[in-house]
């Protein structure tokens, strides 16, 4: 009985030295869009975008356009957006979905922002 008690306890331990070191790891891994968030996720939100996003002719929806406002006002992560893997398997085309912010006539987007190959318009 001591034996199994002994056991749960160390199993107990082990565990929340794994989960505290995966805390640790996201607390201090913020990334370009915040600590409470991934590009990944954020992309998600571009949804109402995935036409005008692979089609630069493609008229681009008011819902896009309120979202890549929201997301553009960190410019950093609107561009980690556009460059995800969520973005990628979409079919977003980054160098088309740079032009988004244009498009929507965005007064205050990062014009000349440097985004991967690719730069803000």
């Amino acid at each position: 009985m001591e034996a199994m008690t002994k056991s749960y306890s160390i199993c107990s331990l082990m565990f929340l030295v794994i989960l505290g070191i995966s805390e640790l790891a996201k607390v201090d891994g913020a990334g370009e869009c915040g600590r409470s968030t991934t590009p990944d996720r954020e992309a998600l939100k571009l949804a109402p975008c995935s036409s005008a996003a692979q089609d630069e002719t493609a008229s681009v929806s008011e819902p896009c356009c309120a979202q890549v406002k929201k997301i553009g006002q960190n410019p950093a992560c609107l561009c980690a957006v556009m460059l995800s893997n969520t973005a990628k398997i979409s079919g977003a085309r980054p160098e088309v979905a740079v032009t988004i912010p244009k498009r929507c006539n965005i007064s205050d987007r990062p014009v000349g922002y440097k985004c991967g190959a690719y730069t803000v318009p």
